[in-house]
């Protein structure tokens, strides 16, 4: 049997190396408290291993190997596949409680757009979620995610916080790829006037320039399309001191929404510090949010310019279409102002509007 243990060892066994050393012993004729003596172990330490209460160490493998004539690399070996056995049961163990996280999330649609690889073992797709939100547990997540006070804040995240929590963790993975100049206020404001002109064209060819312009002053500006139950236009949040994030949903069908959507993101950057996270929804009852607001219709259209415009009354579509081109801005976005103030119905003019498809 000796010789058996020396020249083979099918590793599929999960028994304890206890087992393995109290059948050696019984083999030789030897008790635990002779191996103990030769060795130089107290006997409960022997008793323990072969319980499996404690592991063999490279150290007493040696000494097993002097005094029972079996390699130590047989012992060590024999303890590396049990410990495996064992972390791999209790990982499976854990991986069941955890299943309930993974339900949390929309992950049909996180599969569908790519964000995550289908998987059909649970274990493996549980790995695949864990490592898109680079946490180690869903228990470090939760921390991650329930301690972010500003997340919370918002009534969207208090609905569906998988879901918003997936979305901006996309936001972040694609800010990544982006390489921005360190952060200058200054640099974004004035970036700005050119940003507002390219309303007047389409998103193929506004779309990179925008990315550029925002780049070039400190702002990664990514567009992330919407999961099932997060209704957002956007967010806006600073990943470093010197590098902003303003991530856009996509959800936006016409001009008028997605410039106004900008503008107001940019002036969260501008206005509100780097220390609050804001995500939108459509709730507008915050002061920073209204704050928002006025800073992107001062920046859209002059006030002194749309007070004149409404005092001559002329509100005809090729008013809008001169008034506009005054502005140097899209008629569209004349069109939603007239429309959020009430000067017109919100099926009027609405032929004026860009319509956006997203790919």
């Amino acid at each position: 049997m000796i010789d058996e243990i020396k020249n083979e060892y099918i590793p599929d066994s999960v028994s304890r190396p206890g087992e393995t050393l109290l059948e050696t012993l019984e083999a030789l004729g030897m008790t635990q408290a002779e191996l103990a003596e030769r060795t130089g172990r107290p006997k409960k330490t022997i008793n323990e291993i072969i319980k499996g209460k404690t592991a063999i160490t490279p150290e007493t493998a040696l000494q097993l190997e002097r005094v029972l004539g079996v390699p130590a690399g047989f012992w060590n070996k024999r303890e590396q596949t049990y410990r495996e056995f064992l972390a791999q049961r209790n990982e499976q163990k854990w991986i069941k409680k955890q299943s309930a996280w993974l339900k949390e999330f929309p992950l049909r649609a996180m599969i569908n757009a790519g964000w995550v690889t289908h998987f059909k073992d649970k274990a493996r797709q549980l790995e695949a979620m864990l490592s898109f939100f680079g946490v180690a547990s869903p228990e470090q997540w939760r921390k991650l995610y329930q301690l972010n006070v500003a997340f919370r804040k918002s009534p969207v995240f208090q609905s569906a916080p998988a879901s918003i929590a997936a979305w901006l963790r996309k936001g972040e993975l694609e800010s990544q790829k982006i390489v921005c100049n360190a952060f200058n206020s200054d640099k974004f404001r004035k970036v700005l006037p050119s940003i507002r002109k390219l309303s007047l064209t389409t998103p193929p060819t506004f779309l990179p320039k925008l990315t550029q312009l925002c780049a070039q002053a400190g702002v990664a500006l990514v567009f992330v399309p919407e999961l099932p139950k997060t209704h957002t236009s956007g967010a806006t949040r600073w990943l470093t001191r010197d590098k902003a994030l303003i991530q856009l949903s996509l959800r936006y069908k016409t001009d008028d929404h997605f410039w106004f959507t900008f503008f107001h993101e940019a002036a969260h950057i501008l206005l509100h510090g780097k220390k609050t996270v804001f995500i939108e929804d459509n709730t507008k009852s915050d002061l920073l949010e209204k704050a928002a607001d006025k800073f992107a219709s001062v920046t859209l259209i002059s006030p002194p310019d749309y007070k004149s415009f409404l005092k001559k009354g002329d509100k005809s579509r090729p008013a809008i279409k001169r008034f506009a081109g005054s502005q140097g801005i899209a008629p569209g976005i004349v069109v939603g102002r007239l429309q959020h103030d009430g000067y017109f119905p919100h099926s009027y003019g609405n032929d004026l509007k860009q319509k956006f498809v997203w790919n």
